[in-house]
C-alpha cells in the first residue's frame, strides 16, 4: 500500500434485478427503486439504485481490492447521478493516505450521465500471520 496508488478500475452493469434485488436486500421498500411506474409518477425515468447498494459495491470494490482480511473501519460516500438499468457504473479508486497497515481510499463512481458517487473509504488491512509449521512425526 502506497500513497498515490491506483486500484484497478472495476465495472458493474447496472441492471433493473440488481437495483430490485439491492433494494430488497437492504431493507428499501421505497416504490422508487422496484416499480418503474411509481419512479416515473415521481419524476425519474425510471428505477433507480439506492445508496444502501451503492455502499455495498463501494465495499466490494475495496476488499476485492485488498483481499478477504481487508478490515472496512469507515465508508463515507455521497451520491450524484443516478444509477439506472442499462447503464454501467466504473468505480475507480486511489489511495490518498497510509498508517501501518490501514489505508485511505478516495473512491469514484461514475456511470453514463455523470458521477454516481464519490467519498472515501478507510480500510485495515492486517498483516498476514504464516501458518505454523506441521510438527515433526515421533
Amino acid at each position: 500500500m502506497r500513497v498515490g496508488a491506483e486500484l484497478l478500475p472495476l465495472e458493474i452493469p447496472v441492471t433493473r434485478t440488481l437495483i430490485v434485488a439491492g433494494a430488497i436486500a437492504s431493507r428499501d421498500y421505497h416504490d422508487v427503486h422496484h416499480d418503474a411506474e411509481a419512479a416515473r409518477r415521481k419524476g425519474s425515468p425510471d428505477v433507480f439504485m439506492n445508496i444502501l447498494t451503492t455502499n455495498g459495491l463501494v465495499g466490494r470494490y475495496i476488499t476485492d481490492h485488498f483481499g478477504p482480511t481487508a478490515v472496512l473501519r469507515k465508508v463515507a460516500i455521497r451520491l450524484g447521478a443516478p444509477n439506472y438499468p442499462g447503464d454501467t457504473m466504473v468505480l475507480t479508486g486511489r489511495i490518498t493516505a497510509v498508517d501501518g497497515d490501514t489505508a485511505t481510499v478516495h473512491v469514484v463512481g461514475a456511470n453514463g450521465i455523470g458521477t454516481h458517487v464519490k467519498g472515501t473509504v478507510t480500510v485495515t488491512v492486517p498483516a498476514r500471520v504464516p501458518a505454523p509449521a506441521p510438527e515433526a512425526a515421533p
